[in-house]
C-alpha cells in the first residue's frame, strides 16, 4: 500500500437476526445470526489478505449497537489486533425506522403498497412516520444515549437526516484519525455507511438511494492527502458481492 495515501474500510455488519428475519431494524438493538458472525470472521481474513500487503488497521470506528460492535470485535480477533483503539459514537448509528421498526418488510409493503414502502425505505428526503418522544422504545428513553440532549435524538430519519448527522462525525472524528493513524476501519450500518459514502464521492440525491451496501464486505476505500476519493473496491469474491448486494435490494419484496 501507499504511504502516499490514506486508507479507510467500511464495513456493514453482518447479517442480524433481524435481518434474516426481514425485519425493519433501525435503532433496535439486535445480536448477529450465526451467518453474520461466519460473515464478520471472513471480513476479518478478507482484511488479513489486505494486511499482507500493508494495510494494517490502527483504529476502529463502529456504532452504538451490538451488531456492529460484535462485527468489529470478530474481525479484529481473526486479524489477532483486537487491542487498538475502538470509538463508538451513535451518530454511526443505523438510519432510525420510526414506527416501522420491528415491522416485517414484504408485510409491511403488502400492507401500505409497495410503491409507499420504497419511498420511506430509500427515498433521500421522506421519512417514515416518526415514534412520539413518549413512546418506551423512543432512544431518549434508552439509558445508552443518556447525557445526548433528546432533542437531538431522532424518532424517525431519511437518508438526508442520517447525512446530516454523519458528516459532523466524519469531519471530527474519522478523518483526524485517517491523518493520524493511515488507516482506519468504520464497521457501521447500511445507511450510515451510505451517508458517508454520498459525500466521499459526490453521488447526488438521486443515485444515493439506489446503493447497495452488501453485509459482512470490507470496502476498501484510498484516498489522497486532502482526503478525496482515488479509489475504492470491495474485498473478496466478485460473484458473492453481487449476490449479496442483490439480496438487500429483495428484502422489500
Amino acid at each position: 500500500m501507499s504511504s502516499d495515501a490514506f486508507h479507510l474500510v467500511l464495513l456493514r455488519h453482518g447479517e442480524s437476526t433481524w435481518n434474516a428475519e426481514n425485519l425493519f431494524t433501525g435503532w433496535i438493538d439486535v445480536d448477529l445470526s450465526p451467518k453474520g458472525e461466519e460473515e464478520a470472521r471472513e471480513a476479518g481474513r478478507l482484511l488479513a489478505l489486505e494486511e499482507e500487503k500493508g494495510l494494517v488497521i490502527e483504529v476502529v470506528h463502529t456504532s452504538v449497537l451490538t451488531r456492529a460492535v460484535r462485527t468489529a470485535n470478530l474481525a479484529l480477533d481473526v486479524l489477532g489486533r483486537s487491542w487498538i483503539p475502538v470509538r463508538r459514537h451513535w451518530r454511526l448509528n443505523e438510519r432510525h425506522y420510526g414506527q416501522l421498526q420491528g415491522l416485517n418488510k414484504k408485510e409491511t409493503a403488502e400492507r401500505f403498497g409497495a410503491e409507499q414502502v420504497k419511498v420511506w425505505r430509500r427515498s433521500y428526503s421522506t421519512p417514515p412516520p416518526s415514534l412520539s418522544p413518549e413512546d418506551p422504545s423512543h432512544p431518549r428513553n434508552d439509558p445508552r444515549y443518556r447525557g445526548i440532549p433528546p432533542n437531538v435524538l431522532p424518532g424517525g430519519e431519511c437518508l438526508a437526516d442520517v447525512v446530516d448527522r454523519m458528516i459532523p462525525y466524519w469531519t471530527d472524528s474519522i478523518a483526524p484519525d485517517l491523518e493520524a493513524f493511515g488507516m482506519v476501519l468504520v464497521a457501521a450500518h447500511g445507511n450510515s455507511i451510505r451517508a458517508l459514502v454520498k459525500d466521499l464521492k459526490c453521488v447526488s440525491d438521486d443515485d444515493i438511494v439506489g446503493l447497495e451496501v452488501p453485509t459482512g464486505v470490507p470496502w476498501h476505500f484510498v484516498l489522497d492527502h486532502d482526503l478525496r476519493v482515488v479509489s475504492d473496491e470491495f474485498l473478496g469474491d466478485p460473484e458473492k458481492i453481487r449476490v449479496a448486494a442483490e439480496a438487500v435490494a429483495r428484502q422489500a419484496g
